[in-house]
């Protein structure tokens, strides 16, 4: 598989080591404009972004618009997410993009949307949710914390929605601390006068995201629409 780098920081770097492990080779890093790259389907097969906010949009769309399949996990630019994928669509490309791509953080969630299913009826208990990363990740709170508020928010009516730090009572609290080489912690809590419940999924270095980005890639190339990482995980354990 030819792949596209679209970022070339930490993670980009970390993923261009799990391709070429993999039998992939990397033909184009992106570290700055995507226009000064002379990008075609003939040349690559799937485009992996983890570019930075401010650049993730135009990075996407100009290569839904060359028929490149992208997989993104850049957070922090979701207010055109809608816009990309109706660019995807009407470009006849495909698109995968993920909050976190780590294969433990996506069976995390399978266990989050449990458990606020459970806890729903049960009204004594309040939910909360922490997330600590390094001091370099420009957005706060992550996209990992955004999805898991949103899959209790989805399951429990009580629930309005979330905000950082300081929460209405219809509302998750959720706290963002940043410090030095933390590759990312999240921890979704429970909390009643009798006891406290938590599930916690703490990654140990970046390997794990860029692993499950190019397993996503491999999903995604020759395919076309657009796809989540629950399609990548069954495609992986049907077997």
């Amino acid at each position: 598989m030819k792949i596209a780098l679209l970022g070339y920081g930490r993670m980009g770097k970390t993923i261009e080591k799990i391709a070429k492990s993999r039998g992939h080779e990397v033909v184009v890093k992106v570290s700055d404009d995507i226009d000064n790259y002379d990008l075609d389907a003939e040349s690559v097969d799937v485009a992996i972004d983890f570019s930075v906010p401010t650049a993730a949009f135009k990075n996407i769309t100009t290569c839904f618009r060359k028929q490149i399949p992208v997989v993104s996990g850049t957070t922090g630019w979701l207010d055109d997410y809608e816009k990309a994928k109706k660019i995807c669509s009407e470009e006849n490309s495909a698109f995968i993009y993920a909050s976190n791509f780590s294969l433990g953080v996506n069976i995390f969630f399978e266990l989050n949307q449990k458990l606020a299913g459970m806890m729903q009826s049960l009204e004594d208990y309040s939910a909360e949710i922490e997330e600590i990363h390094h001091t370099k990740k420009l957005d706060a709170p992550s996209g990992t914390a955004i999805s898991l508020a949103e899959q209790i928010i989805d399951v429990n009516p009580r629930i309005k929605g979330w905000q950082l730090e300081d929460a209405d009572k219809d509302e998750i609290p959720v706290y963002a601390k940043r410090e030095e080489d933390v590759p990312g912690t999240h921890t979704v809590k429970y909390d009643s006068e009798i006891d406290s419940i938590e599930i916690k999924h703490t990654a140990k270095s970046r390997q794990g995201f860029a692993l499950g980005a190019v397993i996503a890639g491999e999903y995604l190339k020759d395919k076309t629409g657009i796809f989540t990482m629950k399609d990548v995980l069954s495609d992986l354990f049907k077997n």
